[in-house]
């Protein structure tokens, strides 16, 4: 038996991080403020670290747009695998050449492009599709908040997120 609402649940799932980081910097201010000695020092790194996992929680609840969509997402050991009720594969970290967002269909969807393969899509929305943050966080010159930003952009388009650099010789 729950004593909170669904919706409010939601709300502190989406949200865990920052809020814990709000209560670490709480902790450590009180530190800071309160004690004399070690505890006083130690406060310093203690509100650090919890501003770092504020700012942290923040970018993870905007890159949770919602669990209700169609599939599943799984991500492991490198791999990003989507089942799904129409479609649905798995591709390697390594092996992708481009990322996009596509916002033309409903609902918005990723688009992970690999060379001679289809591209794997995946709704924003697919249970588990918050694990996607840290296996993308690993391509090399991802800019999360552009990326933050054009999650939520309202626009029907598809924007490149990020796209694999090639080392050719001319």
């Amino acid at each position: 038996m729950s004593f909170m609402r669904p919706e409010a649940q939601a709300a502190l799932r989406k949200w865990r991080e920052a809020l814990t980081g709000g209560v670490i910097v709480a902790l450590g201010l009180w530190w800071v403020f309160g004690f004399v000695g070690l505890l006083h020092w130690l406060g310093y790194p203690v509100v650090l670290l919890g501003f770092a996992l504020v700012w942290i929680g923040f970018q993870r609840a905007r890159f949770r747009i919602g669990q209700n969509g169609p599939g599943v997402v799984q991500v492991d050991e490198g791999q990003i695998a989507y089942f799904g009720p129409l479609n649905g594969g798995v591709v390697a970290l390594a092996d992708i050449t481009r990322l996009t967002v596509d916002r033309t269909g409903h609902p918005s969807h990723w688009r992970l492009s690999q060379p001679g393969q289809p591209d794997l899509v995946i709704p924003l929305t697919a249970r588990g599709a918050d694990r996607l943050f840290d296996a993308f966080a690993q391509l090399p010159g991802l800019r999360t908040e552009w990326m933050l930003s054009q999650m939520q952009r309202g626009d029907h388009d598809t924007i490149v997120i990020w796209q694999k650099r090639t080392n050719a010789l001319h």
